[in-house]
């Protein structure tokens, strides 16, 4: 496939002052939408409205569902009635539903205003759904055929409906009362004689899941049996609407991204970066930070009140940051790997022993590597005696089990009580781990060099 060039800020806004508009059209037509909108997103909002009356209604609704949402606001605002309706009405109606979902509630009067009723009335119902549910993210807009249907006559009805329809790779056969029965894809319906019955070549062992089924768990069906559309039923199976590949994929990114923020000790957001005001991203960060460092007050505390000891060697002083940091990035490690794997449903409570130990394994393994480092590292450079360097050497190959331990239950009890494990992140658990760290050198230091 070959690459679109996809043409600079300059060029559009060059042409636009030369009214060029008819090659600006041209380029316009041999991009993809996705490409056009990022174009759009970067061009000044004061000239995007007459840019986009450029564009032919079909590549219109296509690109203004890629826009960023303050961009597609500043356009309905700028829309007349006729404008509105032309682009909504060539949207499917889960793209309207996201649209809706991210306006002002005067932008959704007016976008609710321009639809029809038909289409005002699904949006509705798919707005009732919980944000984070199948419900919300599916689309009413899918091929139901009829299992006593020959595959002539089923084609016949693809043809006729499908130019409405978001997929008509997978159709859906249900019976009157919409209770789901089988799936039947294209390739099925292209392979078989047009005779065939529908209910002899659909598939019954189907994959679905229901209304109000959290929407990670749909991206993770997708991912987990390949699928490029998932049907959603209600409570009595009856086929209420279809969630896509596309849809899916947005909520990976944001199920990813939303991990990764809180994994940094974030609170997550929902505007991309720019769009974020120096404000709402200091409210994302402040809190957490606070109580980290609320927390890390206890290692203070633990140095204080241990200082006799720590000063008794300056080399015992010298050890603490590597110490912290060590065991810090171990607790880290593991916590990532077990957040991961419990997000993939590799990991659940009840392979809590198991992950133990495997983890405490690859801890001994580690510290053990780890302090023989250390040991030979400390006295090539004449940092302390024998007994410091080796007292320095085995709380560091215990930080590590203790780190790793750590960061491995953590996230599987937080998951247990229905708390988020992405918290019990690298931030929070370095924290712990650190204070643990520190009781532990002080105590060996006190045991076996009796100070």
């Amino acid at each position: 496939m070959e690459l679109i060039n996809i043409p600079a800020e300059e060029e559009i806004l060059s042409l636009l002052e030369e009214k060029k508009y008819a090659a600006i059209r041209d380029i316009f037509i041999e991009m993809n939408p996705a490409d056009l909108a990022a174009l759009f997103n970067d061009l000044p909002k004061d000239r995007t409205p007459v840019l986009f009356r450029l564009l032919p209604k079909e590549l219109a609704a296509d690109t203004f569902i890629e826009m960023d949402s303050d961009i597609q606001e500043h356009l309905i605002k700028g829309f007349s009635d006729t404008e509105l309706r032309d682009v909504l009405d060539e949207m499917f109606v889960d793209d309207a539903v996201d649209i809706v979902e991210e306006m002002p509630a005067n932008v959704v009067k007016r976008i609710l205003s321009n639809t029809d009723a038909d289409t005002r009335a699904m949006i509705n119902k798919i707005l009732q759904y919980p944000e984070d549910s199948a419900g919300s993210l599916m689309t009413v807009e899918y091929v139901s055929l009829r299992k006593n249907m020959t595959v002539q006559e089923a084609l016949t009805r693809i043809r006729r409906t499908g130019v409405d329809k978001e997929t008509i790779y997978t159709c859906y056969v249900t019976d009157y009362n919409r209770k789901l029965l089988g799936i039947v894809t294209a390739k099925d319906l292209l392979l078989s004689e047009e005779d065939d019955l529908i209910s002899d070549i659909m598939e019954t062992n189907m994959i679905f899941v229901h209304t109000h089924t959290d929407k990670e768990e749909v991206a993770q069906r997708f991912s987990k049996y390949d699928l490029l559309a998932l049907p959603v039923v209600d409570d009595e199976e009856r086929l209420v609407g279809i969630v896509t590949i596309d849809d899916a994929i947005d909520v990976m990114e944001e199920e990813a991204t939303e991990d990764i923020e809180k994994m940094a000790a974030i609170r997550p957001g929902d505007k991309p970066y720019f769009q974020t005001s120096v404000w709402q991203t200091y409210k994302a960060r402040i809190p957490w930070l606070l109580i980290l460092m609320v927390s890390a007050t206890f290692t203070s505390l633990i140095i204080t009140k241990f200082e006799s000891v720590l000063d008794a060697s300056i080399v015992l002083s010298a050890a603490i940051p590597m110490l912290m940091d060590t065991g810090g990035n171990c607790g880290g490690q593991a916590s990532v790997t077990i957040i991961r794997a419990l997000s993939l449903d590799d990991v659940e409570f009840k392979d809590i022993f198991r992950v133990i130990w495997k983890e405490l394994r690859v801890g001994v393994l580690c510290g053990i590597s780890l302090a023989i480092v250390n040991f030979a590292k400390m006295l090539i450079l004449h940092q302390g005696t024998v007994l410091i360097v080796g007292v320095i050497s085995l709380a560091l190959f215990c930080a590590v089990v203790v780190a790793k331990f750590i960061g491995c239950v953590l996230p599987i009890l937080a998951n247990k009580v229905g708390f988020d494990p992405a918290v019990m992140s690298s931030p929070f658990i370095t924290t712990i781990v650190d204070a643990l760290t520190l009781l532990l050198y002080v105590n060996l230091a006190i045991l076996i060099l009796h100070i």
